[in-house]
């Protein structure tokens, strides 16, 4: 019998596989990868850019307020994630079916 190696975890993985091929087989993978990378930048600079103009806010007010402003970001994008891929799975094969 031969056994299925799992694809998770490979230990005979040499990891010759260069960054940008891996960014590259990621974005294949999953298209909102890359969508989820630039969010998180754009995240980060804003958060950057607030906290330099805050004014007289305290800063633990603000990082509360830029915490739920990201977990909202988060669930945004979560939920758009999960409708394509409910669209992609689901409907998109049932409008090529009628074609």
């Amino acid at each position: 019998m031969s056994e299925k190696k799992s694809e998770v975890f490979d230990p005979t993985f040499s990891g010759a596989e260069s960054q940008s091929g891996r960014l590259r087989r990621k974005m294949e993978e999953a298209p909102l990868f890359p969508i989820g990378i630039l969010g998180c930048l754009a995240a980060v600079g804003y958060g950057a850019y607030s906290y330099k103009n805050r004014g007289k806010m305290s800063t633990s007010v603000f990082l509360m307020q830029l915490r739920v402003t990201a977990q909202g970001a988060v669930v945004v994008c979560l939920t758009a994630g999960i409708g394509y891929s409910l669209f992609k799975d689901f409907l998109l094969p049932k409008i090529d079916k009628k074609d």
